[in-house]
């Protein structure tokens, strides 16, 4: 890939929890699984933890759309889940506000084995946002 190219690709990050979301996208690299180089992973403890600011500032900085894979309702934090539910529920609210299309940030539940659901989450947020870029593109 030309390194041109990779600059012009949608950043994607990856919120991983570290208690299974994380250990899910090292099982991915074990089996040797491929998906796009311009996806960044950053392992947290509980994306709970994240103020709905930090969404809004990715997208500012130039990130193009956020998975947020935690453990579901099988978090070790009582509660977390439900509570990351309605964070992001709030995010999408402002997104729509400011009108930023909602499908750039996505929730799911990732566990320690997970390497398809994974695999399946970055591939479409990727090729929706390279759809999306597109579509701008061509509408200059």
């Amino acid at each position: 890939m030309e390194p041109t190219e990779q600059r012009k690709r949608p950043k994607i990050l990856i919120l991983a929890t570290e208690a299974c979301a994380y250990p899910g996208a090292d099982n991915v690299g074990q089996i040797h699984g491929e998906y796009p180089t311009n996806t960044y992973i950053i392992r947290i403890p509980a994306p709970v933890l994240l103020p709905e600011s930090y969404y809004l500032r990715c997208f500012e900085k130039g990130i193009a759309g956020i998975i947020i894979m935690s453990c579901g309702h099988e978090c070790p934090y009582e509660g977390a889940y439900d509570r990351l539910a309605k964070r992001v529920a709030a995010v999408h609210a402002v997104m729509k506000e400011r009108g930023l299309d909602t499908n750039r940030l996505r929730l799911c539940a990732i566990c320690t084995v997970c390497s398809k659901a994974f695999l399946k989450e970055v591939h479409q947020l990727s090729e929706y946002l390279g759809e999306e870029a597109a579509a701008v593109a061509s509408s200059q």
